[in-house]
């Protein structure tokens, strides 16, 4: 009866670590797609913020455009019976400025539409599919919408943004929309720490440029991007767990503690590379990133 009993118990406690190791499970695949859900929501913002730039530049030119055509409307309707010769004399630096403007038109035009054409290309393609991706372009793309989407978060916010590309154009064959989402990651991490170190040098009333880079090399059969900034850097106790899941060193309500675990899952399990941070406390971190070339 007692070994009856026992068995019932251990069959009872499997049944409920069972149950709790699939409540885990469920809950750690809520906290990966919020994680997932935040960065489309930045990268949301980032578009948003990077379209809304060239749409005013398009909009203050358009106006001026019609204020030009306006005066030349009535130079010309003042000067009926000149010869045609000694008007355009006239009127030639009128000429001039409806073009200039009329080419910052195209100019921000392009801009937009760029960025759109971009969005479309990886939101329309498969999900897991690899293909051929402009390294260069690419990152800093997604290091430019992280910006505009933290500028559109916290419009106080100012960071230097510095991009040191190889020469190189590089196509490598990888998940766009996963290496945008590693960029995104990083580049977040890195005007975080800038943002915070600017608050902490304001309070000692000290001077201080933040700074965040992102560099790109080709070393032999691999492509290195190095994501930086002149921030808070990451205290020696904790280095050893930064790529841990759900460990963060942001205020608690601040992150999910997924945003490095999951860069470095698509990097090293996905991609085939390898992620490492080079950080120094008080000065700066640079979180590195190789890729295969094939």
């Amino acid at each position: 009866m007692a070994e009856h009993d026992l068995q019932a118990e251990l069959d009872a406690a499997q049944a409920e670590a069972e149950r709790t190791r699939e409540s885990l499970r469920i809950a750690q695949e809520q906290l990966v797609q919020a994680r997932k859900m935040a960065s489309l929501g930045q990268l949301t913002a980032g578009i948003a913020h990077e379209i809304k730039n060239p749409l005013n530049f398009v909009n203050n030119f358009a106006q001026l455009l019609v204020d030009l055509t306006g005066e030349l409307r009535e130079e010309l309707g003042e000067q009926r019976d000149r010869p045609a010769g000694d008007v355009l004399d006239e009127i030639g630096d009128l000429l001039d400025d409806i073009t200039h403007n009329a080419e910052k038109i195209r100019e921000h035009g392009e801009r937009a539409d760029a960025t759109v054409r971009s969005m479309l290309m990886h939101s329309r393609s498969n999900a897991d599919q690899r293909q051929a991706t402009d390294f260069n372009a690419l990152v800093k793309q997604y290091v430019n919408l992280a910006y505009h989407g933290m500028r559109a978060a916290d419009p106080h916010f100012n960071t230097a943004l510095e991009f040191d590309l190889c020469p190189e154009t590089v196509h490598l064959e990888i998940i766009p929309q996963e290496i945008g989402r590693v960029c995104i990651n990083l580049a977040n991490n890195a005007f975080s720490a800038t943002r915070s170190k600017a608050e902490q040098e304001a309070e000692a009333g000290e001077t201080y440029r933040p700074v965040v880079s992102a560099q790109t090399r080709v070393r032999d059969d691999e492509v290195e991007v190095r994501i930086g900034d002149n921030g808070t850097g990451i205290p020696e106790s904790v280095r050893a767990r930064i790529f841990e899941p759900f460990f963060t060193t942001k205020p608690v309500g601040s992150g999910t503690g997924l945003g490095l675990s999951l860069s470095y899952e698509i990097v090293t399990v996905g991609h085939g590379g390898t992620m490492w941070v080079e950080t120094e406390e008080g000065e700066g971190t640079t979180f590195v990133i190789t890729l295969p070339r094939t």
